[in-house]
């Protein structure tokens, strides 16, 4: 597969995600708007508005060169860090069901964590192919990039109590590392110290433990902590192999809660059927494999890291929010990108396709497929 294929098929399987979950908003916006004494398309209207919003950033982000990048990869990166600490701040950040994630700004909020999670990717991809020559070694290799770039404002929003997005940014970083050439046993032996400091988080927090025990038996605790999973299995039960039909879903109206974002896919599920639910996946799983493609015939090492973090930022918050709703995985509260309500998850997201458009028009490719350390340990000049 050609970059210029890959690049194609990543805006197929983008817009038609975009517009099955402006669909989905449609159909679920209804009964999110009643509590909140909105109109019922006032969600719809305003994913439309954070849809062309992305869609104009992306075009714009994809004409520039995206080495221009590197320029100010510091400065992009303090400032999200900054905005990442001003969550904690009495005034500005804004706690919502128990989480410090956004901050609130005079006509809107929005969560720095979607800003941040593109700047680390850039700020890793920076830093290794600055750095590639010693990629394998412990303090240049790991240590620095490990604690200081990516783990500092890991560890914020991981304390804003935003575990599911800290978990699918940590398994992004890790892939760069992997990518980049980092020593295998050191990111083996972060990921079982992240795992203790998860454990104790979960431990240690009444609440998390009841979501840990609800994911073990939703049925019992269907009324409480695991209400959402166990209507959730309800709704795919409900919908089939071809669903019940667009708009004609039921756990929607007042059952589900957060059915027009974190649990958006159960109504996929119920609406659209098992097929509806698989050709999600589907396409999920064609642009993750596009965007692979893409990375690994690009020649220039900065595109082809920075390729593979934004690929990442997509692919492991999709697969983990349809894991937790379909009960695989406890819940964390992670949206759905592309599909789920939401405008910076949404704007930025789609920011990346324009980052990725931008590495394919701006970077020669190579005619075969390899991954940077082992071709860079033979020719340190590439």
């Amino acid at each position: 597969m050609s970059t210029r294929l890959s690049i194609i098929v990543i805006w197929l399987c983008f817009i038609t995600l975009l517009c099955m979950g402006i669909v989905m908003v449609a159909s679920t916006g209804l009964c999110a708007s009643v509590p909140h004494g909105e109109s019922p398309s006032t969600f719809v209207y305003k994913q439309c508005g954070f849809g062309f919003m992305g869609l104009v950033f992306a075009l714009a982000i994809s004409v520039v060169d995206y080495h221009r990048i590197r320029k100010f990869v510091w400065l992009f990166w303090g400032v999200a860090v900054v905005l990442l600490i001003l969550c904690y701040v009495p005034g500005i950040g804004l706690t919502i069901n128990g989480e410090q994630r956004w901050i609130r700004v005079p006509g809107f909020t929005f969560q720095p964590s979607e800003i941040a999670k593109i700047a680390m990717m850039v700020a890793m991809a920076h830093w290794y192919t600055t750095h590639r020559e010693v990629a394998g070694t412990f303090i240049k290799g790991f240590a620095q990039p490990g604690a200081l770039i990516f783990g500092f404002p890991l560890a914020l929003i991981l304390f804003e109590k935003d575990m599911g997005t800290a978990a699918a940014l940590a398994m992004s970083g890790f892939c760069i590392m992997y990518v980049a050439g980092a020593r295998g046993w050191l990111m083996l032996l972060a990921l079982l110290l992240g795992s203790l400091v998860l454990y104790d988080m979960a431990t240690g927090n009444a609440n998390r433990m009841e979501r840990i025990y609800a994911w073990l038996d939703p049925q019992s605790f269907s009324q409480g902590a695991g209400r959402q999973q166990w209507i959730a299995i309800l709704a795919f039960a409900r919908g089939g192999i071809t669903g019940v039909g667009l708009g004609d879903g039921i756990e929607k109206y007042g059952n589900l809660p957060f059915a027009h974002t974190d649990f958006i896919f159960a109504e996929v599920g119920e609406e659209w059927g098992l097929l509806g639910s698989l050709g999600v996946l589907m396409l999920f799983t064609m642009m993750t494999i596009a965007g692979i493609v893409l990375a690994i015939r690009t020649q220039d090492t900065f595109g082809r890291l920075l390729a593979t973090g934004l690929v990442c930022t997509i692919f492991w918050p999709a697969l983990l929010n349809m894991a937790v709703v379909t009960s695989l995985l406890p819940n964390t509260g992670l949206p759905l990108p592309l599909i789920s309500y939401g405008g910076t998850n949404l704007v930025f997201t789609i920011a990346s396709i324009g980052i990725l458009t931008s590495i394919q028009r701006h970077t020669p490719v190579v005619r075969q497929s390899y991954w940077p350390l082992r071709r860079l340990q033979q020719n340190p000049k590439l």
